[in-house]
Order: structure tokens, then C-alpha cells, then sequence
């Protein structure tokens, strides 16, 4: 069922029948920020996407050519270069960078790779080090990337060592997290970022700790994974047992700029799809796949009170205790519960609230056009006068791996992921024989997929 609705500048659009979350927010006993109060309505038109770009070994070349050299992109937390000589190795495609904390504090990146005879300079991820040595040849630099010298420097009058230093790439941070690119003339981080530094003020991503991170080797291109994440169009199909508590076609799909979109699916409420859930069954089933209530153990919905404001209640007082703040006093029901997902162009997602927070990064598979690898961050935050958790190492799954094997994932929302998963290696093999050699877009509930393949195009196009 769908219905007409007229916008503010009095353009009328079909959407799904229910409430739209704007009608939501209506009934918030608390002010709504006012980042939550946007929304975009952006139509981009109803053109078909080739396919080509998701199986072209061409066009991934492409990307590494003109777009993965050009953008920002998140690299690690900024806990994790906390001292001199921290570093950590951002690979992506065939590029390969080093960030590390100079003696200064400062951080600085470099491309991975001796200016002798280009071995990479870091072999592993992270680490700390007290200067760049090759293991090849013993040729030096220092954290701030000056050259130190080499055995047998006399052998190699040619170098001048002032113009030996290593070749950096642009540096800044945001929200707790590192980003680098690769492209000296670009645009700052905070220009390239646009609204969203802005929208997450309220929300202090920096003051957490890496809680959980997985990542996990899917057998498809990596836009195929990051487009799975960014409608919740698929939910009706594909995690039907989340639609007690989901209002996937009440979601609210809004795009700033280029770089910028955003997705706020709405928690506690049944999808439009459903009828006849008392609240009771919502609450319950929520709390059995959210929280891994035991089965037997069921909770009673008052009188009158909808079960989006049971919930809220629940986590209010849930995540008071565990912060150590009235976290009720000063946030609404949708900063508590929903799902509110931004992304940030190419391949950054990280969500919004105070709940604990999820971080989505997709990257190509090696140099690989056809596997990716998927990463999902939880970001939790802590008592103001306890000092700052450690961040947790990465467990990696390969591609014959569930995503619920992961220690810390073994309930629900494990086996919501593995639903996800499971559709996109049957996605590659499909578009292998889909004979229009095109994909079909919808033009409100998956206009961020639109979105980004415009913004991909200025860049491949160029």
C-alpha cells in the first residue's frame, strides 16, 4: 500500500503507507535535534545502473585510477597510533599507507614503500617502531619522514638527502577516527565531509572505545556489499523475522552533496507490511533477537503505552546505568533505538545516536574486482570518570565463515548479518546473467545507491 504525501515545498511523492518518520518524531516528549529534523527528499531520476560496474575487471581499474587515489578515507582510531612510533597500514587496491604518531604527537602519513628499491617499509597492520627501516637494504627515516642514511651511503652520491624524504599523503581526523588521501590537492576532510561533522556534535563518536570488530572476506564486489547497507528495502525478503520491530518502508532516506547520505529506519514499531502485532509481540521479539532475552522470559506492555515507548524506557534505563548518566533526560527515542546510518563517500558508514554505535567499511579484496572485504565496528561509550577501555583487536572470518561464528555475534543481530551475506555471492553470479545488463533502482528506497553511483561517476568520468 503506498500513499501520497505533499512535502514543504509542495511537491507531492508517493511513499509507503503508515507514518513517515517525520510523523514520528511528532509525538518525541524531548526536543528533536534538529539534524534529525531533516529531510532531503532528493529524486535522482529512475535510470538503470550497468552492470558492468560491478563486473568489469576495466572499470575496478578505473576506480583504483581515479577515485581510491582521490578520496578521503577512514583508516583506524586514533587510540590506535595513541603514542610515538604507533603506527597502522591502510591497504586499499594496490595502494599501501602508513599512519603513525610522530615524536611531536602530530600525525603523519606515508606511502608504504623504501625509495631505494620500493619494499614496503610496514609488513604488518599495526604495530610501533621507532623509525623507518627497510628490512631490505637498511635504508632509515624517521617518524616525521626525513631520510637517516643507508649502509654503504657512499655509494649513492646521488641522493640528496634533503629531497630524500618519504612521500606523504594528507592527513586529518574526525570524530576519533584517522582518514587519509592520497591526493595533495584535495579538498580538506572538513570541507569534503560536509553536514555530517555538524549533525554528530551531539553525538561525541570520539568519545568511545573500539568495543567489537569484525572482518569478514565475501565472495562479490564491494559495492554490491556497501549497497546491501545502505536501503532497508530488503528487509520485507530477506529478515522477515525483524518486521514485528522494524518500520523498514517508514524509513526516511535523505543525500547532502556528493559525499554525503543518510538512512533512519525507525525501531519499535511494526513494518507497514504487517498488521495486527500487539505490542507485547513487538517488545518481546525485539528484546529476544536484540538482547538474547531467554525465550522463556517475556515482558508485559503496560496499558495504553505503545511498545516504541516501552523500549525507549528499557534502554534509557539500561544505557543510564551503564554510562552513568540520565541518558533520558536529554535524548529522544530515536537517538536511544533507531537505526540512523550516514555514509560518507566511497566507503565510510558510521551510525548515529547514543546507542552503542555500529561503523561500516567495504574495500576490494586485494586488488581483486570480484571479493571484498567487509568490517563492522562497534563503538561504545563509557563513564565519564572511568577510564578509556582499551579498543579491541580485529577477529577476521573468511569467506566460508558466518558472521555469527564471531566471538561477541552468536545472537540476533549475527544471524541478521548472516541473511545479508548470504545474498550477495547469489548477487554476482546473477548479474553474470542478467540479460538487459542492467540493474533497476527504486526511486525513494534506494536513491543512496543512485546517489553514490553519481558521485562514483564524477569521479570516473573525469
Amino acid at each position: 500500500m503506498s500513499r501520497t504525501i505533499e512535502l514543504a515545498d509542495g511537491r507531492k511523492v508517493i511513499r509507503s503507507d503508515g507514518e513517515t518518520y517525520q510523523e514520528m518524531l511528532d509525538k518525541e516528549t524531548n526536543p528533536v535535534p534538529d539534524a534529525l529534523r531533516e529531510s532531503t527528499d532528493t529524486f535522482l531520476g529512475s535510470e538503470n545502473i550497468p552492470t558492468d560496474r560491478y563486473l568489469s575487471r576495466e572499470f575496478h581499474d578505473k576506480e583504483v585510477e581515479h577515485m581510491w587515489n582521490r578520496t578521503w578515507q577512514a583508516v583506524c582510531r586514533e587510540t590506535e597510533i595513541g603514542r610515538p612510533g604507533d603506527f597502522f597500514t591502510y591497504d586499499i587496491a594496490r595502494y599501501s599507507i602508513v599512519v603513525t604518531r610522530t615524536e611531536s604527537g602530530a600525525i603523519k602519513g606515508y606511502h608504504n614503500a623504501c625509495l631505494h628499491r620500493g619494499r614496503a617499509l610496514r609488513s604488518v597492520e599495526s604495530g610501533t617502531a621507532r623509525e623507518f627501516k627497510c628490512p631490505f637494504h637498511g635504508f632509515r627515516w624517521s617518524l616525521e619522514g626525513d631520510f637517516l642514511g643507508a649502509p654503504c651511503q657512499w655509494d649513492f652520491p646521488h641522493i640528496k638527502e634533503e629531497e630524500f624524504s618519504l612521500p606523504e599523503v594528507l592527513v586529518d581526523t574526525w570524530g576519533g577516527w584517522v582518514f587519509i588521501n592520497m591526493d595533495l590537492q584535495a579538498e580538506s576532510l572538513q570541507s569534503y565531509m560536509g553536514i555530517l561533522p555538524q549533525h554528530f556534535e551531539r553525538w561525541t563518536p570520539e568519545n568511545t572505545f573500539k568495543a567489537l570488530h569484525i572482518e569478514k572476506v565475501i565472495e562479490c564486489n564491494w559495492k554490491l556489499a556497501w549497497e546491501a547497507f545502505i536501503e532497508s528495502y530488503h528487509t520485507v525478503a530477506t529478515h522477515p523475522q525483524i518486521m514485528t520491530y522494524l518500520g523498514d518502508s517508514n524509513s526516511q532516506y535523505d543525500i547532502w552533496g556528493d559525499n554525503v547520505s543518510r538512512t533512519i529506519s525507525p525501531m519499535g514499531v511494526v513494518s507497514p507490511h504487517l498488521e495486527d502485532i500487539p505490542p507485547n509481540q513487538t517488545v518481546n521479539e525485539w528484546l529476544h533477537h536484540a538482547m538474547a532475552l531467554p525465550e522463556d522470559e517475556t515482558l508485559e506492555v503496560p496499558e495504553g503505552m505503545s511498545a516504541r515507548e516501552y523500549l525507549a524506557d528499557f534502554y534509557f534505563k539500561m544505557f543510564g546505568e551503564q554510562y552513568g548518566v540520565d541518558v533520558g533526560a536529554f535524548s529522544t527515542q530515536s537517538e536511544i533505538m533507531d537505526s540512523i546510518l550516514y555514509s560518507l563517500f566511497p566507503n565510510f558508514a558510521p551510525w548515529a545516536g547514543f546507542q552503542p554505535n555500529l561503523t561500516y567499511r567495504m574495500k576490494p579484496y586485494g586488488d581483486r574486482h570480484d571479493m571484498c572485504t567487509m568490517e563492522i565496528i562497534f563503538l561504545m561509550r563509557y563513564p565519564e570518570d572511568q577510564p578509556r577501555p582499551d579498543d579491541v583487536p580485529v577477529q577476521r572470518l573468511d569467506k566460508d565463515q558466518l558472521f555469527s561464528e564471531a566471538e561477541g555475534m552468536e545472537g540476533g543481530l549475527g544471524k541478521v548479518f548472516d541473511q545479508d551475506f548470504s545474498n550477495l555471492k547469489m548477487v554476482q553470479k546473477g548479474l553474470h546473467n542478467l540479460r538487459t545488463g542492467e540493474v533497476v533502482l527504486a526511486n525513494y528506497q534506494e536513491v543512496r545507491i543512485r546517489h553514490f553511483h553519481q558521485t562514483l561517476s564524477k569521479y570516473i568520468d573525469d
